[in-house]
């Protein structure tokens, strides 16, 4: 497969998981603002996990959600962080090796 077909896939995927996991974080901010049903906080995980790091972590700062829970403010900056990384050793081996 073509170096460039990878590259647009994965975009269009990194795209997508960090849409997914921005508008989760607005749609639970949107229920708790309203008192009602909230989204589990492990789909908040499981989406941010998913490689939508970035989407996660801009959720929380530009929405100011979940950023009293340790556990958002540890977690999802260091999976953005790994998600970084694992995309940069990917971008290597692709492109260099």
């Amino acid at each position: 497969m073509n170096h460039t077909v990878i590259v647009l896939i994965a975009l269009v995927i990194l795209v997508i998981t960090n849409l997914v996991s921005f508008f989760l974080m607005m749609h639970d901010k949107n229920c708790a603002k309203k008192g009602s049903w909230r989204v589990p906080e492990a789909t908040l995980f499981i989406a941010t996990a998913c490689f939508g790091g970035l989407g996660g972590v801009l959720g929380m700062k530009l929405l100011r959600h979940k950023t009293k829970h340790w556990y958002f403010a540890v977690f999802f900056p260091l999976m953005l962080i790994v998600q970084i990384a694992i995309l940069a050793v990917g971008a290597y081996f692709l492109f260099i090796k």
